[in-house]
């Protein structure tokens, strides 16, 4: 017979053995769920100071699609600084563009903290057609703002 035989002690055993191990599974897996987490709102948090911000008007014209485009790019240099797009022409967004004075198609520096502001709309207005002139100015300008 096939069949193998066994007690009542050998199965709490291998009951037990397996309960064990999925007990630690689950507890390990917390641990590093925990851990993710924490790691990834520490960097959040000491790294979204700055943040680089695009206003535009509802219809937007081929100039600022290319300057949100080589921002974008000029952006791969500071991977955790945030880029954001705000619609000027929604009423939602009034205070944010009265805050920065912006009323169309505007690029801005912003420093969360020391609510420091610089404003790049002529650098990249200037730029918009020469991506490598752009992308030095722009991290010229960034480069500047972070040292300040």
């Amino acid at each position: 017979m096939w069949l193998k035989i066994i007690n009542r002690t050998q199965i709490i055993n291998l009951i037990s053995n397996k309960m064990k191990k999925t007990v630690l599974l689950s507890i390990f897996a917390t641990l590093m769920l925990l851990f993710v987490s924490n790691n990834g709102n520490a960097q959040t948090k000491t790294t979204t100071t700055i943040q680089v911000i695009q206003f535009h008007s509802e219809h937007r014209c081929m100039t600022c699609n290319k300057i949100e485009e080589l921002t974008k790019i000029a952006l791969k240099k500071y991977p955790t600084i945030p880029f954001s797009l705000v619609n000027a022409d929604d009423k939602k967004n009034e205070k944010k563009c009265t805050q920065f004075q912006a009323y169309g198609s505007s690029l801005f520096l912003y420093n969360t903290k020391t609510k420091k502001i610089k404003n790049l709309t002529e650098m990249a207005f200037m730029n918009a057609g020469d991506q490598d002139k752009f992308i030095k100015e722009f991290n010229k300008n960034m480069d500047a703002f972070l040292k300040s």
